[in-house]
């Protein structure tokens, strides 16, 4: 019989959070595969685990996922725990759940810390959607590119960011986005745990100069939303290229899916009504 693959959740700062289920798989398993194994060993120590530990880091993980689903399916039961929260989100273990889920191995989610969960409720979002995106890209043109078509997101925007590149993101995001509403969580479950509501250019002033500790999500609510007027295509495309700051392609996207037609007769006829640039 194979084995069992276990995603296992880990304290996101503070070990009271770790659960007693969660200590109880990761001493019963085979091996525990760790995102940082001299991390893991620490978390490990203080619970008094002797589980043998592997590393399963992002540069390694498509080498890392086969060999450890060879030993699932010889029988080995593994837990895999990344340095902090949920694995996956974020973290490396898409690729090993990917391929335990071909290989048809038990996968089994041992429940726990999470920082974007434990932001979310702190937030006091109405009930509904949010759009999370991880880690924004660290190249700046990137990170501004992908800012501008998530201007007119009707959604809660959730990233995560380090203490280096914060001060450039929420820059970007107070320029592209104007001042919207974001939550700021530093720290969630630490000493110095830092959760506050302000504005994106309130933030971007207190921030700016200054040395940031820890690891934050930030949730940045949208903005007022317009409908697009007009009825024929030209009058809708029209006030596409005049009422925002949507680039040619994203409002052919967003005009396709408003009409339900095919996005290349849009894109022709954009062509036609958008200034030479």
């Amino acid at each position: 019989m194979p084995g069992t693959l276990y995603i296992v959740a880990t304290p996101i700062g503070n070990l009271e959070d770790m659960t007693g289920r969660a200590i109880r798989t990761l001493r019963e398993v085979d091996l525990i595969a760790a995102e940082d194994t001299r991390h893991t060993r620490k978390l490990l120590s203080h619970f008094s685990i002797a589980t043998p530990l592997i590393s399963y880091y992002r540069e390694k993980e498509t080498q890392r996922a086969a060999e450890l689903i060879e030993q699932i399916s010889g029988g080995a039961s593994v837990a895999l725990v990344s340095d902090a929260g949920t694995p996956g989100i974020s973290d490396p273990g898409a690729i090993l759940v990917r391929q335990a889920r071909a290989a048809g191995l038990p996968i089994v989610p041992i429940p726990g810390p999470s920082a974007l969960s434990a932001a979310l409720s702190c937030a006091g979002l109405d009930p509904g959607s949010f759009l999370f995106l991880g880690f924004a890209p660290a190249k700046r043109a990137q990170r501004r590119s992908l800012l501008q078509s998530l201007k007119t997101t009707p959604y809660p925007l959730v990233f995560y960011e380090s203490p280096h590149r914060i001060v450039s993101f929420v820059k970007d995001c107070a320029e592209l986005f104007g001042d919207r509403v974001v939550l700021w969580a530093r720290e969630i479950s630490k000493l110095y745990e830092d959760i506050e509501e302000t504005t994106l250019h309130q933030l971007a002033e207190r921030i700016d100069g200054t040395k940031i500790r820890g690891e934050l999500v930030l949730i940045i609510h949208p903005g007022t939303v317009s409908q697009p007027a007009g009825e024929t295509l030209d009058e809708i495309l029209c006030w596409y290229r005049d009422q925002t700051e949507l680039s040619l392609k994203d409002a052919c996207r967003a005009v396709a899916a408003d009409l339900g037609v095919g996005r290349s007769e849009v894109y022709q006829r954009a062509l036609e009504l958008w200034p030479k640039r």
